[in-house]
């Protein structure tokens, strides 16, 4: 079974996808590209990432083999993160350079995904008694740092949070808020956040 792909750059999509069905209704309208040769992709990742084009879609019947093309058009950064949930179903939000986020990192060598995962968590939020419940998705974000175009692939698990310390931001990476949100003012605040994590709150059934 193809699995369909969002990839952001700059905030602006690309859709990878194997059959028009699998367009998202919201990017009905976005330019469509079927099979894209490398002169293609390369043009269609400039236009995103220099913010001259909203978004796009690529077709291809094997998308799996696609992402792993585009993929090669950057250096990849493999990470790991956490939507957390406490005992009264609160979702934790942090706040970091101006935006709503989730606690994400990358994978250290020979760390498992879920250790990495649950060590971010830590890290970040200063919580510790976590349980692991499974795993929500992934996503795809772009990001430029000392002129390297890097994509960060990260690796969503939802977590319970069932003890009793208190949320310790990490000053050190930038994180100068943590918040305990009911769900129904999470709209509120992920105005304010980035399009990747919306999707893993949407993909995890939350109504943003």
């Amino acid at each position: 079974m193809q699995k369909d792909t969002v990839i952001y750059l700059n905030e602006r999509p690309l859709v990878i996808t194997a059959t028009h069905q699998g367009i998202p209704a919201k990017y009905t309208d976005a330019p469509l590209y079927t099979e894209p040769d490398a002169a293609t992709i390369e043009s269609v990742l400039q236009a995103l990432e220099t913010e001259k084009s909203e978004a796009a879609i690529f077709i291809h019947p094997d998308t799996a083999a696609l992402v792993e093309t585009v993929k090669g058009y950057f250096r990849v950064l493999v990470a790991a993160g956490g939507l957390i949930t406490n005992r009264e179903e609160e979702v934790l939000l942090m706040f970091r350079r101006g935006k709503w986020d989730l606690p994400k990192g990358k994978r250290e060598k020979g760390e498992t995904l879920e250790i990495a995962a649950v060590r971010e968590v830590a890290e970040e939020t200063g919580l510790h008694t976590i349980e692991l419940e499974h795993k929500i998705g992934e996503t795809f974000h772009f990001y430029t740092t000392r002129e390297k175009k890097t994509l960060k692939h990260t690796y969503w698990y939802k977590m319970k949070f069932t003890g009793t310390e208190l949320t310790v931001p990490q000053i050190e990476e930038d994180i100068i808020d943590i918040q305990w949100i009911k769900p129904e003012h999470l709209g509120k605040y992920l105005k304010f956040s980035y399009q990747n994590i919306v999707d893993v709150f949407e993909k995890e059934g939350y109504a943003v």
